[in-house]
């Protein structure tokens, strides 16, 4: 982050001046690592820091992340380096949320529009959006995502899904109890689900692949009750689930015994 910071303020400054925000975009682009596998997350990172510093010019930088978030995929196709412009801006969002509960609701609100773009990594700048708003409003937080669980909000679940299931964030026990209620949630919406072959959903059911069994290690005694209920579904999707997830390391190594009461259980079903 020290890399990009000095630039960033210098860039930030400028547009805080005069508005415009061409300077900040180039080195952004120039910078963002795309096209190729993996965007540049660092300089994300220092983007969202540098943004949260600046708390006297909240409105203006809420403009900015806001305007960048609504750039469409036409002119800021996946993987182009013009995308990653969109990712900084929902990371900004992230970050100006963090000062007070009432900015974090405004974020929220936001992101949750954003939740729904068809660009991975775009959702993906949303899902850490929301751990920065958890770690420094969880309460606030916490109890704006669960208006996201609702039936066919698949890419709004997902996000909360990958949001809440950050393992730096669950050391906090009431976190923790509210990312396992979440999932709980979420699950019932799964096997409620009847668009269970569209793209939303499938998006949600690769992410729980993997935020069950984190969720899952970070409230063991309750986390395995649930899972051995599950276990006796007659739910495709919910045991496909049950299934990738008792395969994680996390949940292998530390609790070998659930994970074979559990197996069994399902094999039995």
């Amino acid at each position: 982050m020290v890399e990009h910071g000095e630039e960033l303020a210098r860039r930030l400054e400028t547009f805080v001046n005069t508005w415009a925000d061409d300077g900040l975009r180039t080195y952004l682009t120039a910078n963002s690592r795309l096209p190729g596998p993996r965007a540049n997350l660092e300089l994300a990172a220092a983007f969202a820091e540098a943004v949260r510093g600046r708390e006297k010019d909240w409105r203006a930088l809420w403009t900015l992340c806001t305007r960048w978030t609504s750039i469409p995929p036409e002119e800021a196709p996946l993987n182009d380096p013009r995308e990653f412009v969109v990712f900084c801006g929902a990371r900004g969002i992230g970050a100006l949320g963090t000062p007070s509960p009432s900015r974090a609701r405004e974020s929220l609100v936001h992101l949750r529009g954003v939740a729904r773009d068809p660009r991975w990594r775009v959702r993906e700048a949303v899902a850490v959006g929301i751990q920065d708003l958890v770690e420094h409003q969880p309460g606030t937080a916490l109890r704006a995502l669960e208006d996201w669980i609702s039936p066919g909000a698949w890419l709004e679940m997902r996000a909360v899904a990958a949001g809440v299931a950050e393992p730096r964030l669950l050391g906090d026990r009431k976190v923790a109890k509210a990312a396992l209620a979440m999932h709980q949630d979420i699950l019932k919406r799964v096997r409620a689900a009847k668009d269970r072959e569209s793209d939303g959903f499938r998006t949600l059911r690769q992410g729980l692949a993997y935020s069950v069994s984190v969720v899952v290690a970070a409230r063991p005694e309750e986390g395995f009750r649930w899972m051995m209920k599950l276990a006796e579904t007659k739910d495709p999707d919910t045991l496909w689930l049950l299934k990738e997830n008792l395969k994680k390391g996390r949940l292998v190594s530390r609790f070998p015994g659930w994970v074979e009461r559990i197996q069994a259980t399902m094999r039995r079903a």
